[in-house]
């Protein structure tokens, strides 16, 4: 049986990561690689807007704007894979990389080669967790983020940066997941 809701999550995951594949080509064709320009602690910053977002309607109930917390959470994936290319090309003062050379990065698969370690040793703990956990724990890798951009990247025993993206990108996936059930 735990290998069948494996196949499952494997498929769900590759699904949700299609619907940002897709979305992140859509933005890429309408804007470019304008996010090129984005200093770290500023992109930071609009995971953190996307997260804030997501913690706000969950406990409000409601939508003013329209959009609900399932975009966010896509939003919080393409945002972590554009800091993760960022992280290994640096920031640009000008756009500096074509659509198509954005769309080659291989970091979604790298996610789900994570996700899927991950997955194993935790025996799909994520399904039993509330979609609000997820959020808080995007809040609180983000937070992290923060703490090492500010003390210039340098960790003493922690993570670095790339891997609260990652972690970020997987807990993202798992909210898309359960909210489009």
């Amino acid at each position: 049986m735990a290998k069948q809701i494996e196949a499952s999550t494997d498929q769900e995951f590759e699904q949700v990561m299609a619907e940002c594949r897709s979305l992140f080509t859509k933005k890429l064709a309408d804007y470019g690689a304008s996010w090129r320009l984005l200093r770290p602690a500023s992109l930071t910053d609009q995971l953190l807007i996307k997260a804030k977002r997501i913690r706000s309607l969950e406990i409000k109930g409601q939508s003013l704007v329209g959009e609900g917390i399932r975009p966010e959470f896509i939003a919080l994936i393409n945002y972590g894979i554009v800091g993760l290319i960022q992280l290994d090309r640096g920031f640009a003062d000008h756009v500096d990389i074509s659509a198509d050379d954005a769309l080659l990065a291989d970091l979604p698969d790298e996610a789900l080669q994570l996700m899927l370690r991950k997955n194993h040793d935790y025996d799909e703990a994520w399904r039993l967790m509330r979609v609000s956990s997820y959020t808080d724990f995007i809040l609180t890798k983000i937070e992290r983020v923060k703490e090492i951009e500010d003390n210039r990247g340098c960790t003493i025993v922690s993570e670095g940066i790339a891997s609260n993206y990652m972690d970020i990108i997987n807990y993202a996936v798992f909210g898309a997941i359960k909210l489009a059930q």
